[in-house]
């Protein structure tokens, strides 16, 4: 069985950046499971997937175009402080859900300068290329409750 749309895979991951540095794996965790074909991962890696038998070892450069996108800066904003009153302690790095325009954003705090608060909406892996060792571990058809509510059911997946 290759790996098609609408199939629960569970793969073990590892993801670098260029030089290296381990940004995210599922090592010394349980495999990722995940519906293929419905968006649950960045267009590039969904692409390398596709057609993959268990047992595949990938391993995969995805450019930021197939990612996150590329960084906007004009997703960067300084907020007055004031708007952040009853949060105390307002430091880089902290995240906050903003609502915009096109709905609920992530934004994190990149800095403070006297009366503002610098966020950045970019998701933190926009403009990085994404480097991918992947080995497919299972493949099977996902239910059609699984397939209704847009993810996994049971172990590895969503428990209701």
């Amino acid at each position: 069985m290759s790996i098609t749309k609408n199939q629960v895979v569970s793969i073990d991951y590892t993801l670098t950046d260029n030089d290296g540095n381990i940004i995210d794996s599922s090592k010394d965790r349980a495999p990722m499971k995940y519906i293929h074909g419905i968006g649950a991962l960045i267009p590039g890696l969904e692409a390398a997937l596709t057609g993959k038998p268990v047992g595949e070892h990938i391993s995969v450069k995805i450019e930021p175009e197939q990612a996150y996108g590329q960084r906007n800066d004009k997703l960067m904003q300084a907020i007055p402080k004031e708007r952040f009153a009853g949060m105390p302690d307002v430091k880089p790095g902290m995240q906050f859900q903003a609502n915009t325009e096109k709905g609920q954003v992530l934004v994190t705090v990149i800095g403070i300068e006297k009366d503002e608060v610098i966020v950045d909406g970019n998701h933190p892996l926009a403009g990085v290329t994404l480097n991918f060792e992947v080995d497919v571990r299972e493949i099977r058809e996902a239910t059609a409750e699984e397939l209704a509510h847009g993810h996994v059911h049971g172990e590895g997946g969503h428990q209701h």
